[in-house]
């Protein structure tokens, strides 16, 4: 008979009469790794010797307890690794990710043994459900964040959800606002209690939670300055400020001088508002609040800017178009990408860059212009 390879393995009897089945694993820092299995019978451990023979042909962690599943790991990983790290808004997404569609779908399944048709028909079931294809390229975003950590933590050798295609995405046209619009639009909130509101909005391109997590603190009127340090968000069914979305969405900005006398103005109203409310005033520092100094609802914000832009006579828009107003005006007045990035806290320029694609067509014909004019004899 030969001999045994070097990584087939080997099966002997103990002294206390239990059987053992040995791997070698390799070597990590000089040393010889191995792996022991056993059983109270010769047939018991060659079983898990032959499946752990398999897994190491296939590249799969030898020995991984296959009592660990999906839906066990997902949990873990939830409360151990994402609830931490995240803002509580994002992690009440992707807790719901995972409670209502990751682990009935895939949480029987264990984690070792999850394979990329797994995902695949995970995908596909919930196209045929009916949701949206950005709603599935969420979910599959969410188990591939999750796998990454499993495969940090050694429990899968590779990330399947990374072998698997998401569903193209019909792009959606950013609503583009002309300055026209705009002008029309500041035009129309004069007067308006929500007037800097919007204003703000619209010209620094702040989000939503931006705008309403302002304090005044953070802005220095007389250097036209505002600091960008906190959101406003329902947390639990209470507002509450929390951390900016991510570490660029913490920035300084310079205003406009226009924006600068809307503050002073919204400076003026409050403190009017904060006598007449008397000992019924709530005191949070935040630039924006009802008439009793509470933080202000976006909800019943959005509905707020609804109500001017019919007003107005202008198309209807969500608040985060006056964001993708900001962006387009100034890509179009040929503010360089970069600059619009950091207004508005994109993590990349690629971002800012595909968002804002249709915008720059029209710049082009400028570019040309501007060589002929650099290089002309």
């Amino acid at each position: 008979m030969s001999r045994r390879g070097p990584h087939e393995g080997n099966i002997y009897q103990r002294t206390d009469g239990r059987w053992e089945a040995r791997i070698h694993l390799g070597y990590a820092d000089g040393r010889r790794r191995r792996k022991s299995f056993y059983g109270h019978t010769r047939g018991e451990v060659q079983e898990k010797l032959t499946r752990a023979l398999r897994d190491q042909y296939q590249g799969l962690p030898v020995g991984t307890d296959d009592r660990l599943t999906v839906g066990q790991f997902l949990t873990g990983w939830l409360s151990d690794a994402v609830r931490p790290s995240v803002r509580p808004k994002t992690y009440a997404t992707y807790e719901m990710y995972a409670r209502c569609h990751l682990i009935p779908e895939l949480g029987r399944i264990p984690l070792a043994r999850l394979a990329p048709q797994d995902v695949q028909r995970l995908m596909n079931r919930k196209l045929a459900a009916g949701l949206s294809p950005q709603t599935v390229c969420h979910l599959r975003a969410v188990l591939r964040r999750a796998l990454n950590q499993a495969n940090r933590w050694g429990l899968v050798p590779r990330n399947v959800a990374t072998l698997v295609d998401p569903p193209r995405v019909p792009r959606r046209e950013v609503p583009v606002m002309t300055p026209e619009e705009a002008r029309h639009l500041l035009l129309a909130l004069r007067g308006d209690r929500f007037e800097a509101l919007f204003t703000l909005a619209l010209m620094l391109g702040l989000r939503q939670g931006e705008v309403l997590g302002l304090r005044w603190e953070d802005v220095d009127l007389p250097s036209s300055r505002l600091a960008i340090r906190h959101a406003l968000q329902r947390v639990n069914g209470k507002l509450q400020l929390v951390e900016p979305k991510t570490q660029l969405s913490r920035r300084s900005l310079i205003m406009p001088p226009m924006l600068v006398d809307a503050l002073q103005a919204q400076r003026v109203r409050q403190l009017e508002e904060r006598l007449w409310a008397g000992s019924r005033w709530r005191e949070s520092d935040l630039v924006f609040t009802t008439s009793l100094g509470t933080p202000l609802d976006g909800t019943n914000v959005t509905h707020r800017f609804q109500a001017v832009l019919r007003a107005a006579g202008l198309p209807r828009l969500r608040f985060q178009d006056l964001r993708h107003a900001c962006a387009s005006l100034l890509l179009a007045q040929g503010v360089h990408p970069r600059i619009v990035m950091e207004q508005l806290g994109h993590s990349q320029i690629s971002l800012t860059l595909n968002t804002y694609s249709h915008v720059l067509p029209s710049l082009q014909g400028e570019a040309a212009q501007r060589m002929e004019e650099l290089l002309a004899t």
